[in-house]
């Protein structure tokens, strides 16, 4: 399994040592549409004389956690972390103010690919648990995990630690919200490497992304997503987007025109449930900006 890519090379978890490995040439022609190997692929890779290793073959993906990135050449997908076994979300209740369409991007990008996603609120010292839960339990209405932690007093540490343990898990935030002293106290020194990847990826604006995943004590890898500017949805299009949010979708049929834009058509099921208070008015404003062609920046 690839553990990290720097620069156009790939450090291999073999069964015993890890593998330093280039990419053989034939797996570079023909134009591409994405990555051809990602953190978190399973490669088959040969050995050389002098110790690294040329990967031979790639697998092919169960899932992956991507974006777009325009290039001069069209469109690419950009894969942030492939085969993750869940998308863990983690925001701040309080100190930066959390950005929820931005929560809700990503809740996307993991719905798109299949991905179970885990919210995260962290810092919830700053405002008490049931502040927090009053404010952003509706996730958990919706139907998404939620967690509510500190790494101040150590609430929520220890079910965040068994979540962790054992399955491959991608991070994905904004900067300023805990994110390393949350993994410090999972795992002592697990969110200093992952703040100096962070760090070594936006020194400068041409610096070479590095991404890496980190083991966990008991079996299992995180990684984090260091390095975004913007988290530009992959392949989804406009009438798509109800499709995932899942109180709206539900409604969609409840509609009197198949085609609703769920603007200011009459007798428009989604628009009654805000209203009525069904269906979140910071939701429903995520959908309409997503839906519409607005951008988040995502750093």
């Amino acid at each position: 399994m690839v553990i990290r890519a720097q620069s156009g090379y790939y450090t291999v978890q073999g069964e015993g040592d890890t593998v330093v490995c280039r990419l053989r040439g034939r797996l570079k022609r023909g134009r591409r549409r994405g990555d051809i190997v990602a953190v978190g692929d399973w490669v088959q890779y040969s050995l050389l004389e002098d110790g690294s290793g040329m990967i031979e073959a790639v697998e092919e993906r169960r899932t992956m956690f991507s974006r777009l990135a325009p290039t001069p050449r069209g469109e690419y997908q950009q894969i942030l972390i492939a085969n993750p076994d869940q998308a863990v979300m983690v925001f701040a209740c309080a100190e930066p103010e959390p950005r929820l369409r931005m929560l809700d991007r990503f809740l996307i990008v993991a719905e798109k690919a299949e991905i179970p996603p885990l919210i995260v609120f962290n810092k919830v010292d700053l405002m008490g648990v049931r502040a927090a839960r009053q404010r952003f339990g509706f996730y958990e209405d919706i139907g998404y995990p939620v967690l509510f932690t500190s790494a101040v007093t150590g609430r929520g540490v220890k079910p965040l630690r068994k979540r962790l343990v054992g399955k491959i898990s991608v991070l994905a935030g904004p900067s300023g919200v805990g994110k390393s002293s949350l993994l410090n106290a999972v795992q002592p020194a697990l969110g200093l490497a992952v703040r100096e990847v962070s760090r070594a990826t936006r020194k400068g604006r041409h610096t070479t992304v590095v991404r890496e995943m980190f083991p966990l004590e008991g079996g299992g890898y995180v990684a984090d997503t260091p390095g975004l500017k913007a988290l530009a949805l992959w392949d989804i299009e406009p009438e798509e987007v109800d499709g995932y949010f899942p109180e709206i979708r539900e409604l969609v049929a409840g509609c009197r025109f198949s085609n609703c834009m769920h603007l200011h058509e009459p007798d428009c099921a989604v628009k009654a449930a805000v209203e009525e208070g069904r269906v979140r008015p910071e939701r429903y404003e995520s959908y309409i900006r997503l839906r519409y062609g607005e951008e988040e920046d995502v750093v």
